[in-house]
């Protein structure tokens, strides 16, 4: 890989997490080894969204909660609130990770609606054409295996938006909304514990039980087991296409 510490200056990106366990996993591992600040918002824990001028990235990690639920997170307005300023007005580059998939979407003007049946698991994502001439997954193969964990898609994408991945489930697995706003519904930040981490908290745990049934969880971890350093690969290659 070169060395962004040589060839870009100091950057700084905010970090909107929804919980204390759904952090950037293993994108923490590239942000330490190229030596790029990064800030972390527990929006669970009450925190406050800071000025976003001082920052020259925004990723928005995932959770169990729906776009939908002001009622029981009413931070979430000032979560979109922040996602709209920085797209339409900052115009600075974005990375949403499942919930910040579809936050994107939902604060875009978009549309989201729930899943059915869930996708919990690994599976496997297509690139469209637009995804395959797209600087985020170049050097990537056009069909990906990917950890999925969502209930609710992306059913209609904002203005200005163009489709980077479908499955025959999800048709929005990802997509880029104007020139730098990037997001996944799928986690690339996958690493070996993060699995153990999401079922600690019992809306994981329960989507999970929902939909797969009581004891597939051991199956879900032996197979992303098998598949970690490929998934670790994969992550490292979208973050350096997106630095």
């Amino acid at each position: 890989f070169f060395s962004l510490k040589s060839k870009s200056p100091a950057m700084r990106i905010l970090v909107l997490q929804h919980l204390e366990s759904d952090h950037p996993g293993m994108l923490r591992n590239c942000l330490s080894e190229y030596d790029i600040e990064w800030d972390a918002v527990l929006l669970e824990k009450g925190q406050e969204i800071p000025d976003l001028n001082a920052y020259d990235a925004m990723w928005v990690m995932g959770g169990p909660m729906n776009v939908w639920d002001i009622e029981k997170y009413p931070w979430l307005e000032q979560e979109k609130d922040a996602i709209r300023f920085w797209i339409e007005e900052l115009k600075r580059p974005y990375l949403g990770i499942c919930l910040g998939h579809q936050l994107l979407a939902d604060a875009l003007g978009g549309e989201c609606a729930p899943q059915d049946p869930p996708e919990i698991g690994i599976f496997e994502v297509q690139l469209t054409e637009n995804g395959i001439n797209d600087p985020i997954f170049n050097g990537m193969d056009e069909r990906q295996f990917c950890l999925q964990w969502h209930s609710v898609k992306v059913t209609k994408i904002p203005e200005n938006t163009v489709v980077l991945a479908s499955s025959p489930l999800c048709e929005v697995q990802a997509m880029k909304v104007g020139n730098c706003a990037w997001s996944m519904q799928y986690h690339v930040e996958v690493e070996p514990n993060t699995i153990d981490n999401w079922i600690d908290d019992p809306d994981y745990r329960d989507s999970l039980e929902e939909s797969l049934g009581k004891g597939a969880l051991e199956g879900i971890k032996k197979q992303a087991t098998l598949m970690m350093s490929y998934l670790n690969k994969n992550c490292m290659k979208i973050f350096l296409n997106y630095i």
